[in-house]
């Protein structure tokens, strides 16, 4: 432990860097001493665990938004952030407070003692700590990587969700989809539901729920969604609700994901009591930064911008098909920035036939990648207009210049970009502040 402890959060967030040798270390024994050491127990209110390769963060936003409508306080735990590290953590709508992150921060140092934490690790157990004193009505927690191993497990849901299974981290999970979705359905638990968000995930989640005893509840079987051009149906084993309106979060896959976190929340109903009226409530207000996000132009002069956290294959054909389905008349200008572990090639031949004119962007720190190292692992057909530049800022007001009003411009692939240009975008106005 250090003599000295840091004061400030900035300081925490630094220190926590420092501490462990490694970035990434999967694995539930050291926090589950940690916690035995801060004699924390689990709390008897209702907690979704949501994992996937992509999708996780609409589930665990129109979740929360679903409770938040019938009047529950909700506790939500995701990762990573875009600009703010206490985006990791709200009550509510709310941002956590730096001074009770510090606090949380305080307690989990006196009582790791000589165990060596992740900065996620550290991330996990302050999140635990914070909801667990704010005394909520339920929590709502995201996997950062897989889900057996991954710190979200050692707390156990009475409701787990896999979203997707696509080919991410596999450096860590493993190198086919059977063995990620092996990893990822480790968050099933014996007679509970298992929520399965994809009609197309590989046998072996389902498979893995049920060896562990878990009730597989499936996307077009146990539950579905049935659409009417912008209306929907949720049907499920209890729940019928028809004539919902579309979700705020733009996308076709956003119907199979509001699906997917009622039925995760029919699961609940008792305790809990959701009405259709709160569904609707939620559908039409949910919002995530940075998914498909749509920035008009102001007075409706100048380029359309859409931010989108694209970062692997799968999540790059969904944008791929998201732009189709939205045309515009004039080009789309691409600015793209993937970090050096992501297959960075495989995200841009996902939006090769989608983009007019590329700007390849550097990424910073461990993982980061230079903009030249992207361009040159981009097969893009003759003709093709591309530019690098060292910073998002940069790309940004590069691509302001040559943009016409009636061109959109598409910011897409790792947090460390979308976050900097939705900065960007509100210092130059084009944004409104959060």
């Amino acid at each position: 432990m250090a003599s000295q402890l840091p004061s400030t959060l900035e300081q925490w967030l630094a220190y926590q860097t420092q501490v462990y040798p490694r970035a990434i270390d999967l694995g539930l024994d050291r926090l589950n001493r940690v916690l035995a050491n801060l004699g924390f127990r689990r709390p008897d209110l209702p907690i979704v665990t949501v994992g996937g390769t992509n999708g996780k963060g609409s589930v665990v936003a129109t979740t929360a938004a679903i409770l938040g409508a019938a009047g529950y306080r909700v506790g939500v735990f995701t990762s990573p952030h875009l600009r703010d590290y206490r985006e990791r953590i709200r009550l509510g709508d709310r941002l956590v407070d730096a001074d009770a992150l510090v606090a949380a921060f305080e307690r989990i140092e006196r009582a790791r003692g000589d165990v060596g934490l992740t900065f996620f690790e550290y991330n996990t157990l302050a999140a635990l700590l914070v909801f667990d004193a704010a005394r909520l009505d339920a929590w709502v927690l995201e996997v950062g990587m897989g889900g057996r191993l991954d710190a979200v497990n050692v707390v156990d849901p009475d409701v787990a969700v896999v979203v997707s299974v696509g080919l991410d981290h596999q450096e860590y999970l493993g190198d086919t989809l059977e063995a990620i979705g092996r990893e990822k359905a480790g968050i099933f638990r014996a007679g509970r539901a298992a929520v399965l968000g994809s009609r197309e995930l590989p046998p072996v989640v389902a498979e893995t729920a049920r060896a562990v005893g878990a009730r597989p509840k499936r996307l077009g079987v146990e539950f579905d969604c049935h659409r009417d051009g912008e209306q929907w149906r949720y049907t499920g084993p209890r729940w019928d609700f028809a004539t919902l309106p579309a979700p705020n979060l733009r996308g076709a896959t956003q119907f199979g994901n509001a699906a997917t976190a009622i039925a995760a929340l029919e699961e609940l109903a008792p305790p809990l009591t959701i009405s259709r009226a709160s569904v609707v409530q939620a559908l039409r207000t949910v919002s995530v930064a940075g998914r498909f996000e749509v920035v008009a132009p102001r007075g409706a002069v100048g380029p359309t911008w859409i931010l989108d956290v694209a970062h692997n294959p799968d999540a790059a054909r969904v944008l791929a098909d998201n732009l189709r389905a939205t045309p515009t008349p004039g080009r789309t200008l691409g600015l793209c920035g993937v970090l050096a572990d992501k297959d960075a090639a495989g995200v841009v031949a996902a939006l090769a036939g989608r983009i007019d004119a590329w700007w390849f962007v550097s990424t910073e720190g461990e993982r980061g990648r230079t903009a030249a190292a992207l361009a040159a692992c981009a097969d893009l057909r003759p003709g093709v207009p591309v530019a690098t530049a060292e910073s998002i800022d940069a790309a940004c007001e590069a691509a302001q210049r040559v943009a016409a009003p009636v061109d959109r411009i598409v910011v897409f692939g790792s947090f460390h970009v979308v976050g900097p240009a939705i900065d960007w975008l509100e210092r130059h106005g084009l944004r409104r502040g959060d």
